[in-house]
């Protein structure tokens, strides 16, 4: 019998810089954002942009971490390949595995919150229901092919990007005239009542009803817990930047512009929700875009924002869809799975990867069936801690990379280099521990600081089975 001689399929590297930009530009903007930034808020007040500030600063350290070994050897398996390649088989399998169950989580807290947002046009929608039509679009997406999948991520990026902007200019456009139609009650600007903007549309909101530091240090401490969430996802750029064109190039622009993001998407956006609407009287139980638009009278304004944290729920759950499939391949690639998770279809998808993973996110459906007013807080919870055990080990890796590269024979020099090592990786580290030791003290949170150690048990016992076979 005469061998096939077709070739065997293979990733394709077909996501190009503007894929790559997108996708970057697009982690920052979720339902950290567009939902739980309103818990935040209700936490520390107004020093909530002081907390993201800082949060941004320490995610730009555990993304350039990242970055400097994914511009040296591009790979899909992003840090878990390198945990395994500078640390060891147990670190790889340990970052690899929790990496696909951080992602399994967040896609099943992105797919219900994209219930939740839903509510808004149909209230009596059973949950589960739209949350199955949504994994059943969304599977289709990924399995037709990695460039269908870039160019999806592409245009909701692109919505997201652009409504945000727009927000900063109809909020400065809205804060600048609150003081100039002071006085007058009866006329409309924009369809606005003039009598409820100048009641409540101030720049002094920021340190009125209780100060900047209203929630105290401890609300302050609290807050970052939601910080943490809100960035989760901004390190998938390691992991697409293996199917990408040129990642030497395009890795560092969407990197360095880490930190601009966050001050645009985060802060500026949250300075003027809190200047169109005292802080203290947004809900929590809805988005603070749409509560705030609709509590001064902008109710079509509103329903955009309500659809655009829509799209931004999706471009999540499409985005940890991808990423679960590929850290599962690059699991197999590694020994860490079985090898039927490296098949690959004709378009370059793992699609045994993709198709398992998809398995787990199907009990968001269940879940959504049975608890759907509880299920949001709980995972939540464990997606937070879960993505802090991957930036840990992102940052030691790196720290022990560095180490392992002037010992390397015939290797290129570092043409990206994480600054001020190894300082600034140590400060991140101790700055994630602390983050964690704070959630037990939520009470919304503790539930995760149980479930981590037992999971990380798990992790282990798969791993010493794994190595007798």
């Amino acid at each position: 019998m005469k061998e096939s001689k077709e070739p065997r399929p293979h990733l394709l590297h077909t996501l190009t810089s503007r894929h790559i930009l997108m996708i970057a530009l697009g982690s920052a903007i979720s339902t950290g954002l567009f939902f739980s930034s309103a818990e935040s808020i209700r936490l520390a007040g107004a020093s909530i942009l002081l907390a993201y500030t800082i949060g941004g600063i320490i995610m730009y350290i555990v993304v350039r971490a990242l970055g400097e070994m994914v511009v040296y050897e591009p790979n899909v398996g992003s840090f878990s390949y390198y945990a395994y390649k500078y640390i060891g088989k147990y670190a790889g399998f340990m970052a690899g595995w929790n990496y696909w169950f951080n992602y399994i989580i967040v896609c099943m807290l992105e797919l219900t919150a994209s219930t939740m947002f839903l509510e808004y046009w149909f209230p009596n929608s059973p949950h589960w229901i739209m949350a199955t039509i949504i994994l059943i679009i969304f599977a289709f997406i990924n399995l037709i092919s990695v460039k269908f999948f870039g160019e999806f991520e592409f245009w909701f990026a692109g919505i997201k990007v652009v409504t945000i902007l727009a927000f900063i200019l109809l909020g400065i456009y809205l804060i600048a005239t609150a003081g100039i139609t002071n006085g007058a009650s009866n006329d409309t600007i924009n369809g606005v009542s003039n009598s409820v903007t100048h009641s409540n549309t101030s720049i002094h909101n920021l340190w009125q009803y209780g100060g900047f530091f209203a929630g105290g240090v401890k609300g302050f401490l609290f807050s970052f817990v939601i910080v943490v969430f809100s960035f989760g996802g901004t390190e998938l750029v390691g992991i697409a930047a293996g199917e990408s064109q040129n990642p030497h190039k395009v890795v560092p622009l969407a990197i360095n512009g880490i930190i601009i993001r966050i001050i645009l998407f985060y802060v500026a956006t949250l300075t003027i929700i809190m200047c169109l609407y005292p802080w203290n009287k947004i809900s929590n139980n809805i988005s603070p875009f749409v509560d705030v638009f609709q509590k001064i009278g902008m109710a079509k304004a509103a329903a955009v924002m309500n659809l655009v944290a829509i799209t931004a729920a999706l471009s999540s759950f499409n985005s940890g869809i991808y990423g679960t499939a590929r850290m599962l391949y690059n699991l197999g690639k590694q020994n860490n799975a079985p090898k039927y998770f490296t098949k690959l279809s004709k378009n370059g998808v793992p699609y045994i990867a993709l198709s398992f993973s998809l398995v787990f996110i199907i009990l968001t459906i269940l879940l959504n069936y049975f608890y759907p007013k509880h299920v949001f807080n709980i995972l939540f919870a464990i997606a937070t801690i879960a993505a802090m055990f991957n930036w840990i080990i992102i940052l030691v890796t790196q720290i022990k990379f560095r180490y392992s590269i002037p010992h390397a024979e015939h290797r290129p020099q570092l043409s990206y280099k994480l600054p001020l090592f190894p300082l600034l990786p140590i400060i991140a580290i101790v700055f994630f521990i602390i983050i964690m030791c704070t959630m037990y003290y939520m009470e919304n949170m503790r539930l995760a600081i149980y479930i981590a150690p037992l999971w990380l048990l798990i992790l282990s016992i798969g791993y010493l089975l794994s190595c007798k076979k």
